[in-house]
Formats: structure tokens, sequence, C-alpha cells
């Protein structure tokens, strides 16, 4: 049975096995991870679940106009599957492209419900936190995606283009 576990430097092997079936240098929705993060290393990786467990402190600014945001790592006993984040509020970009919820699960754990979970306990948090109404988006095309939004109430805004592409724009109700 999955789980949402708060990033932790313990899992540094299966992450790093997670990012393998993606694929190197491949863009992980809901990971927080750029570019220039140094995943291999202990240290580097290390510092990067430090940074990821940092950003949800509302009281600490945060560079580049990022937001703060709660991250978790979607996991099945010590196996990460996917990670999730959950964007405490929104600025410009946010509300046109990227929305409060950002999710991804690795290619070799897809269609067995993982997302549809993920999805489902970020959106209690929101709740929990007082957010009422949460943006979501996924890549026009991305049917998959689409349809685990909608089982979750996710009601179409619109579908636009947007810095990520053509993107469709859900909200959801939390309460």
């Amino acid at each position: 049975m999955p789980e949402l576990i708060t990033p932790t430097a313990r899992l540094h092997r299966s992450w790093l096995a997670a990012r393998d079936d993606w694929g190197r240098g491949v863009h992980q929705d809901g990971s927080g991870l750029k570019p220039s993060d140094d995943v291999d290393s202990p240290e580097g990786f290390a510092d990067w679940v430090r940074r990821l467990r940092d950003g949800a402190d509302e009281s600490r600014p945060l560079p580049g106009g990022l937001v703060p945001a709660i991250y978790w790592w979607i996991v099945e006993g010590d196996e990460v599957l996917g990670a999730i984040s959950l964007r405490l509020r929104l600025n410009d970009f946010l509300r046109n492209a990227g929305g409060h919820i950002g999710y991804g699960v690795r290619p070799s754990a897809r269609r067995r419900g993982v997302a549809t979970f993920a999805l489902g306990a970020a959106l209690a948090e929101a709740a929990r936190r007082g957010i009422d109404r949460v943006l979501v988006t996924c890549v026009d095309g991305n049917r998959p995606s689409a349809r685990t939004i909608e089982r979750h109430g996710g009601v179409l805004e619109d579908v636009r283009d947007t810095e990520l592409g053509r993107t469709r724009r859900y909200w959801i109700r939390t309460r």
C-alpha cells in the first residue's frame, strides 16, 4: 500500500533508482528537483532533501519567486514510486500554469492508482491548511493525469497556452 512520507536521505539509493526509471535529466513533476541539484553524491542528496523539507517554512524567504511548498515522496515500503508537492500559495506563474499541486509517478509504477492515492492525500492536507479551492494542472495531452484530477472532482476551467505548453487547468474544492 503506498504512503506519503517526508523526503529523507535514508532512501538515497531508492530515489536514484526511481530517477533512473524516469531517465537522467527528465523533469519529474512534484519533486522539487532542479537541473543544478547534485543528487548523485550522498552529501548533495542530503542538501537537496534538507531544502525540500525547509520549503514548507512560511517564515523563511525563498529565492527566485518560489512559494512555500510541502514535498512528499510516494513510497511503498522503501521503494520510491514518485513525488507530490502542495504549494501553499500561488504566484502569477503557478496561477497561470503550475497550480497548487504537482505530482509525478515513475514509469514502472503507473496504472496502479498511485497518483490517485497521492492526489487525494495532498487534497486532504490542503483542506487541513484552509485551502478551500486547489488549482491542479496537467499537459493537455496527458489523459491519465486529467482522469486522476477529474476523479477527485476537478472542474475544468480552461485549456490554455502557458510557459509549460498547452495546459489543462482544473479547480478542486477541498471542503
